[in-house]
């Protein structure tokens, strides 16, 4: 197996795992999700992971086409600019979901729109 497709499976399994329990159990998670935000140690830990994963992903596969590897390329750049800001700024990232508590149909269309995506990425990198 390549590092593309690699990549691609687990992004798109991760996205896919974390979208269908949010949106199972949607009012337990948001709860504390909503109360973690405040726990400047679990932002700092969060980010942490989220630089890891998304520089792992940068320096292995920074491919920039109009197709599914573009979409690894992409949540790459998305997950190491999260840590970066969480470990840079982690007050931000309690006042962005502070924001989104107020805002649950916005919360749903975009765990719906994430389902979406990484089922397609799943689904495209399936051996045949």
């Amino acid at each position: 197996m390549n590092t593309s497709i690699f990549l691609a499976q687990l992004w798109g399994w991760m996205m896919l795992i974390m979208g269908l329990l949010f949106l199972v159990r949607g009012k337990a998670l948001y709860r504390d999700m909503f109360r973690l935000s405040d726990d400047k140690n679990f932002v700092f830990t969060t980010g942490y992971l989220a630089l890891i994963l998304g520089l792992v992903t940068v320096l292995l596969h920074n491919v920039w086409e109009l197709s599914w590897q573009g979409l690894v390329t992409l949540f790459g750049w998305i997950s190491l600019i999260k840590g970066v800001s969480r470990i840079g700024w982690p007050e931000s990232t309690a006042k962005l979901l502070a924001s989104l508590e107020a805002n649950q149909s916005l919360i749903m269309s975009l765990l719906v729109a994430l389902v979406v995506v990484s089922g397609w990425l799943v689904w495209t990198t399936l051996p045949t």
